[in-house]
């Protein structure tokens, strides 16, 4: 096949993320995020809380290949998508969705019935990625992000039967 724009996905496993992550999930974290990024301290907290899912792209090398965080408020049919970031050296291989339907399961497991997200009016290439993924656009939250920029709030509804 000639012409192809999209690499074939990368060679992770995904797995529920752990201590000896943290080094790792920060350097992700401040190679992906300029503003608002989630501290070590944060990292720990959810990797220890009840109501947090932190799945990790693992590639068997030191560093990861990304992350996903998903909160499961209490008393709620809502999952919140915190936080997803993919390694930048390994952009645009495919991470993204996976890490994104790995973290939209974790929600169903936890009787989700529906997944919301917030996301900075300027990355054009997340926003696309949660259009194509069954995602809309339903508000916006006005300097929300330390550079001032505002948050697109989108979600997705899943086909929960019973």
């Amino acid at each position: 096949m000639t012409g192809s724009a999209v690499a074939a996905p990368h060679e992770a496993k995904l797995r529920r993320g752990r201590l000896g992550d943290l080094a790792a999930l920060t350097a992700i974290e401040t190679a992906v995020f300029k503003t608002d990024q989630l501290s070590r301290r944060s990292f720990r907290h959810f990797l220890a809380s009840p109501t947090a899912a932190l799945i990790v792209a693992d590639d068997g090398s030191e560093r990861l290949a990304g992350y996903a965080l998903v909160l499961f408020p209490p008393r709620s049919l809502l999952a919140r998508l915190y936080s997803i970031a993919v390694a930048p050296h390994l952009e645009r291989r495919g991470l993204g969705p996976l890490l994104l339907a790995a973290a939209e399961d974790a929600a169903k497991r936890h009787g989700r019935e529906a997944m919301r997200l917030e996301v900075h009016e300027h990355n054009t290439q997340a926003i696309a990625l949660y259009e194509k993924s069954g995602y809309r656009f339903f508000g916006r939250h006005r300097d929300y992000y330390g550079d001032h920029g505002d948050a697109l709030r989108f979600e997705k509804l899943f086909d929960v039967r019973r």
